[in-house]
């Protein structure tokens, strides 16, 4: 049997952006990225068991299905695009395991039954987050399977169709949980129904359940909402204090008085250019890409240090304490490695002397005792805007 031709189309227009590499710019918000992955679990087959043997039996012979066996290990591979944190479109290939039956027949005989079920899917996945690393997923799509069948009867059971084969594209969806453990791995846990044929002109269903390890790559750390802050300002520069003067010497007692040398003032150098700038002002939500308003004040530091010598320029990366710390520490070196790469380009910095690190929430401005109070999440976000910031700071003598 042909494959359903609206259903193909409608694959065709859900996933063209995916075929044709749409770039990630286009359709993508801040944490896109690939991802690949392999699932197993069980498959139950819901096929009318009496209804096949009826049909592939020659006419006059009747059969009665003694025994059945509609479940069997299911198994899946897959690759797909999330294009933001709710959306993304998945591709894969399935084997929905093999379900067999045995039934008697008259006149006197037996009919033993396999169906198998292999095929390819087209998806798109809903993504419900729930926290930070879990979520709910929904999807819904095209499966285009093959159903082979094979039947043997013995005695007076006179087949009449022995190895029928049918290629169909039906609808399937699904519903699951994904938790992820680290930006690089995931794991769901997913329940799902294919609409498929029977290979006798026929449909049927197979509901599977299955736990699928994802490994997404090119991907940012774990997303976390953020409150917008003001935007940053240049730390000011400590006004100088005057050196005192020094003491005058004694007077010396002579016949014409002779006056003291005057003694010019020490004069203190300008500290170090410093830039403190909160990490909500400088990039967008779970991105790695600085703000324009980010790059004026770091255009503006660099001109600061317009014809000074200097040792070595330090790029500080912090993150607050929600969250886990592996994600943090990553999260903050991953933004200073950004800051200094755009520092290295601007006029007049020589890169080898910029060094990032990431500290993590190793060093926060907030007390241990701040913010404890119980508060909302977004009220918690704001409280800790302190301790998301990138410092840069520049040693050497000025």
């Amino acid at each position: 049997m042909n494959p359903n031709p609206h259903l193909r189309l409608a694959a065709l227009a859900l996933f063209a952006p995916l075929s044709l590499g749409v770039a990630p710019h286009a359709v993508a918000q801040d944490n896109s990225y690939y991802y690949f992955g392999l699932g197993a679990g069980q498959g139950r087959a819901k096929f009318d068991e009496e209804s096949l043997a009826a049909r592939a039996l020659s006419p006059g012979v009747a059969a009665t299905v003694l025994d059945r066996d509609e479940r069997d290990r299911a198994y899946r591979a897959f690759i797909g695009w999330q294009w933001n944190r709710f959306l993304g479109a998945e591709a894969g290939y399935f084997d929905l395991g093999r379900t067999s039956f045995n039934a008697s027949t008259v006149p006197s005989g037996t009919l033993d039954g396999t169906m198998r079920v292999r095929g390819y899917n087209l998806d798109l996945v809903g993504t419900l987050p729930l926290g930070e690393t879990v979520s709910l997923l929904g999807r819904v799509g095209v499966a285009f399977a093959r159903t082979r069948n094979s039947f043997v009867g013995t005695g007076g059971a006179a087949v009449s169709q022995p190895s029928p084969v049918d290629r169909q594209s039906n609808p399937k969806f699904g519903l699951g949980m994904q938790v992820a453990f680290t930006p690089s791995l995931m794991m769901r846990v997913e329940a799902e129904r294919h609409r498929v044929s029977d290979a006798l002109g026929e449909r049927a269903h197979i509901n599977t359940t299955m736990v699928s390890l994802v490994f997404p790559f090119g991907r940012a750390p774990a997303p976390m909402r953020r409150a917008e802050a003001m935007p940053a300002a240049m730390v000011p520069a400590a006004p100088m204090s005057p050196a005192p003067l020094a003491e005058p010497p004694p007077p010396v007692v002579a016949a014409t008085p002779v006056a003291p040398e005057p003694v010019a003032p020490r004069v203190v150098p300008a500290p170090p250019p410093r830039v403190v700038l909160p990490v909500d002002s400088m990039f967008s939500h779970d991105s790695r890409v600085l703000r324009p308003e980010a790059r004026a004040e770091l255009d503006a530091f660099a001109a600061r240090l317009a014809g000074r010598r200097y040792d070595v320029i330090r790029v500080t990366g912090h993150a607050d304490r929600m969250g886990e710390r592996e994600h943090n520490e990553v999260l903050s070196q991953q933004r200073a490695d950004v800051v200094k790469a755009y520092l290295s380009g601007l006029p007049g910095i020589d890169a080898s002397r910029i060094q990032s690190v990431g500290r993590g929430t190793s060093e926060p401005q907030t007390a241990p005792s701040d913010c404890a109070a119980p508060m909302t999440r977004d009220a918690l976000i704001v409280c800790l805007q302190r301790d998301r910031r990138v410092e840069v700071e520049v040693s050497g003598e000025f």
